[in-house]
């Protein structure tokens, strides 16, 4: 009798459980449609009387998702792609109770960095070959607008190419030596059409030949040059993947040896003949990815001649 009271008494509150799940459910479902629409944030303000919006994941434990969600941007964003490294080898060397991977993450700072900053460079010097075309095309049409040279110069402006393109601006506005000033922000990676660019400007202030058309062709050599460069990226874009996914295969045996039980990173950081077989594998990956970026270099240096 006690027991059929017990369980007539935990019907209600099984029921109400059960209502209380459904509700969240739904609610959740409504705010998900919601915050789809563009009316969400409204619908959100007016339900909730003007506080403050709750959080994506409800509760404490989402304000300390949040937290950690934060923290770990910021970690992020102050120490760079290259300071995930130690932390990575921190990761590691608990998973396989070993200091070498944390050292291994430690001597990967410097090599990434190295690495992150010539992508950044080209990068830069890919944006400036674009401010060059961009220029070029501009003052063109300045010219044809009936503007002098100098003119034409000031009012298009040099924009991405810094200090020295602070030089070139004051050069033709005070009737220095324009050409010169091109010439040496011509030095700056990205920025070797300017050269041209003085060339053009050069001949026409001593023999008079138009500016604008020479402008025009320099404008078009860069950028057919940009286009054959993109083409042929795009073309090498496939063995570039397929480099990548065959360096990425040791890390999934990795993980699938683990998930059998194998402890392959216990395997290959205690002992010599884990230490022989690591090394092995470490210097032949990094010849194979060596090959790689030697076939893909020569190609596009071949492919830019």
């Amino acid at each position: 009798m006690t027991a059929v009271g017990a369980q007539a008494g935990a019907q209600p509150e099984a029921v109400y459980a059960g209502s209380v799940c459904a509700a969240m459910v739904c609610a959740g479902a409504m705010s998900r449609l919601l915050g789809r629409s563009g009316e969400g944030r409204r619908a959100r303000l007016l339900c909730a009387n003007g506080a403050e919006p709750v959080p994506r994941w409800g509760g404490p434990a989402g304000g300390a998702v949040e937290a950690v969600t934060r923290t770990v941007r910021g970690f992020g964003a102050r120490v760079g792609p290259a300071g995930w490294c130690p932390v990575g080898g921190a990761l590691l060397a608990l998973l396989g109770e070993s200091v070498l991977p944390l050292l291994a993450g430690v001597v990967a700072v410097p090599l990434l960095g190295r690495r992150l900053r010539a992508r950044e460079r080209r990068r830069a010097g890919e944006a400036r070959e674009a401010a060059v075309i961009a220029l070029c095309s501009a003052v063109a049409g300045e010219l044809r607008a009936g503007r002098t040279p100098e003119r034409a110069l000031l009012a298009t402006g040099m924009p991405g190419f810094g200090d020295t393109g602070a030089v070139v601006l004051a050069a033709a506005r005070f009737g220095g030596d324009v050409p010169g000033a091109l010439r040496q922000a011509a030095r700056q990676e990205g920025a070797e059409g300017l050269g041209g660019m003085a060339a053009c400007w050069q001949v026409a202030v001593d023999g008079g030949a138009g500016l604008a058309d020479g402008l025009d062709r320099v404008a078009g050599s860069l950028r057919a040059e940009r286009d054959q460069r993109e083409e042929l990226r795009a073309q090498l874009a496939g063995p570039r993947s397929t480099a990548l996914v065959l360096a990425l295969l040791p890390v999934f045996g990795l993980l699938l040896g683990g998930a059998m039980g194998a402890r392959p990173l216990h395997v290959l950081l205690h002992g010599p003949a884990g230490w022989v077989c690591l090394a092995g594998a470490g210097l032949l990956e990094w010849a194979g990815l060596a090959w790689v970026s030697r076939i893909v270099r020569r190609a596009e240096e071949g492919g830019r001649r």
